[in-house]
């Protein structure tokens, strides 16, 4: 492989792992808000606010990486 063909292969996979991680987050607040995860009956403020947080995570963040690779 050359060295541009590895450094895309990097960014793809950074990409990717920003991705799922902003679905995990999201995921996990799902599991907050409606589930006895931390507390009896749930904690809708702490899992909307994950719930928000994963959603940028998962659909902005990747969006900013690829705008500063274009940058470069």
């Amino acid at each position: 492989m050359t060295d541009d063909e590895l450094l895309w292969k990097k960014r793809f996979h950074l990409f990717a792992l920003v991705r799922l991680a902003g679905l995990a987050i999201f995921m996990l607040g799902m599991a907050v808000m409606l589930t006895d995860l931390v507390r009896p009956g749930g904690w809708p403020l702490l899992g909307g606010i994950l719930v928000a947080v994963g959603a940028i995570a998962a659909v902005i963040a990747p969006r900013l990486l690829k705008r500063s690779w274009d940058k470069k």
